[in-house]
């Protein structure tokens, strides 16, 4: 890169009490790389387009995450529930993935949805917005890395279960697991900067394995062992609605909760878009990918184990309520060998897709804290020297995630409500950029590569967020009726309750030290070389 020094156009909506685009925390030097995010270029360039597409793959997760998750849609209407449901939420989030592609390809910056609010909802509104979209978005990922280790961890517990038929499964046991694959995942992200690369292609390797590995052996099994298939009608038409609630349609929208979760990542390759080459072109390339591996293996992985299921009630019924994948497994394998089987592939591809969540969660930290925007900002924000990444912003989430376990212990409830939270919280961090770049017509963004026309993008948009304020509604109903402690939605609650902290902590941090992000939306594939003077549309120095 030429050393030569640059002029700048800063958009008009730049200079209305925001932070110029060139700023960064220390100040920029002559010369130093600055990337599209305002700051200087910190983090090595370790992931290439492949890795970064197995990232998408792997962070999504989308037929471990769904299998996890399953109970949701059992009682939300059964087999026909299980894959209908996905299909439908998968065509919605086709429009948000799309939308955030013609984002990400103008502004690949690291903490995406963070910095895409402060554009596109203009000088008036952008700070507030971003810091909303920030948060919540940072605070989705951690919620959803909490339900991925309590999935490894109920797994454990059931591979337990099946050789010791007497045991019933305790919570405090489950946490105790819980800590264990919190703390290891945590450490491969804290200790080993150059494993996630690696550890991403082999993972979506793993990911692609096990589910083929998954499919063959429910499809196979039943045959081998004489007890046969579900019936056509089981799988695709007869609607089990277990929930209390009457109307079957409401039913039925409830139930794409598990979808949601499923596939309801698309923004998880965006956060390392200051780690990869030409970001503009590639990420969207990494959001399709994602999306369309995700759902393919996703529905072949549900009509697998729906044709492998004789006995539902067994399904529903199981000891381990928030893992009833194992029932299924035993019902297709006829074995404990065949059926721990199964679960060593879930665990294995659970454990080892654990670490790109985790790195998401705390990247997002990491770029709040770069802006000020996180209690002791200064620590969080810095790379540290040796393991060369936002150490304390992944030792912060791990924190947090034991947290959150702690708080299963107390109810087994929670984990619905993590499954919501993170459903709710991604989308809300969605919509705060997505909703103004509708209603400002687009007009405070720089195409990218990616640039849908206007008859197209306006309808695209325009769908994205008629479902996120929808169905953030509807993601809040109680489970099941009547509601009790046992079965409520906590999700409305920590939400809410969350929210309800984020602004108070907008309304003192405004004035003491948060002034926003300072995209520089003139950086060529997400990176500039920064100049000593910083020229404004008149010509004045800013």
């Amino acid at each position: 890169m030429s050393d030569e020094k640059i002029d700048v156009d800063i958009p008009a909506y730049d200079n209305k009490g925001l932070p110029p685009p060139s700023v960064v925390e220390d100040g920029p030097i002559e010369g130093e790389v600055i990337n599209v995010s305002g700051h200087k270029q910190e983090l090595d360039r370790n992931f290439g387009f492949w890795s970064i597409c197995a990232i998408g793959v792997v962070s999504d997760n989308a037929w471990a995450a769904g299998g996890g998750a399953l109970i949701i849609a059992f009682y939300n209407g059964g087999g026909p529930g299980v894959i209908f449901e996905l299909i439908a939420v998968t065509f919605f989030y086709v429009f948000i993935g799309a939308s955030l592609a013609e984002l990400a390809s103008s502004i690949p910056s690291s903490a995406n949805v963070y910095h895409w609010a402060l554009v596109t909802a203009g000088p008036k509104y952008g700070r507030v917005c971003s810091w909303y979209a920030g948060w919540w978005n940072c605070l989705a990922w951690i919620f959803g890395t909490a339900s991925s280790i309590l999935w490894a961890a109920n797994t454990i517990i059931a591979m337990y279960s099946l050789y010791h038929p007497d045991y019933t499964p305790q919570r405090w046991q489950i946490f105790v697991v819980f800590l264990i694959v919190c703390w290891m995942d945590a450490s491969v992200v804290m200790f080993g900067q150059r494993i996630p690369p690696k550890l991403a292609t082999l993972a979506c390797c793993v990911c692609i394995g096990g589910v083929f590995i998954t499919i063959m052996v429910c499809a196979i099994m039943p045959a081998t062992t004489g007890q046969g298939y579900a019936s056509n009608s089981f799988v695709w038409t007869e609607w089990n609605n277990q929930t209390g609630y009457t109307s079957d349609g409401f039913v039925f929208l409830a139930g794409m909760l598990n979808g949601a979760f499923a596939i309801g990542t698309p923004d998880g390759v965006c956060h390392l878009c200051e780690e990869i080459p030409e970001p503009k072109k590639n990420i969207p390339k990494g959001i399709a990918a994602q999306l369309t591996i995700g759902f393919i293996t996703t529905l072949c992985f549900y009509i697998a184990i729906l044709y492998s299921i004789t006995s539902f009630t067994d399904v529903t019924s199981t000891p381990i309520v928030s893992l009833p994948l194992a029932a299924v497994y035993q019902q297709a394998t006829r074995s404990r060998a065949g059926t721990t089987g199964l679960l060593f592939v879930f665990l294995l591809d659970t454990v080892v897709t654990i670490p790109d969540a985790y790195l998401t969660a705390g990247r997002m930290l990491w770029a709040l804290a770069r802006d000020q925007a996180t209690p002791f900002s200064a620590t969080l924000a810095r790379v540290h020297p040796t393991h060369r990444n936002p150490f304390a912003a992944q030792l912060a989430c791990g924190g947090i995630i034991t947290l959150l376990g702690c708080i299963y212990i107390a109810s087994a409830a929670a984990f619905g409500a993590f499954v919501g939270a993170f459903a709710i919280f991604t989308t809300l961090s969605y919509l705060a950029a997505l909703l103004p770049h509708l209603l400002t017509r687009r007009r405070h963004l720089r195409p990218g590569p990616f640039w849908m026309p206007a008859r197209v993008a306006y309808p695209v948009l325009g769908v994205a967020s008629a479902y996120i304020v929808v169905f953030n509604v509807v993601y809040c109903f109680p489970f099941a009726l009547p509601a009790s402690p046992a079965n409520m939605n906590y999700s409305a609650l920590m939400v809410g309750g969350i929210t309800v902290l984020l602004t108070a902590g907008y309304v003192w941090k405004r004035t003491r030290g948060y002034v926003g992000p300072a995209p520089k939306l003139d950086a060529e594939d997400g990176v500039a070389v920064a100049a000593v003077r910083v020229v404004g549309k008149r010509g004045k120095a800013a």
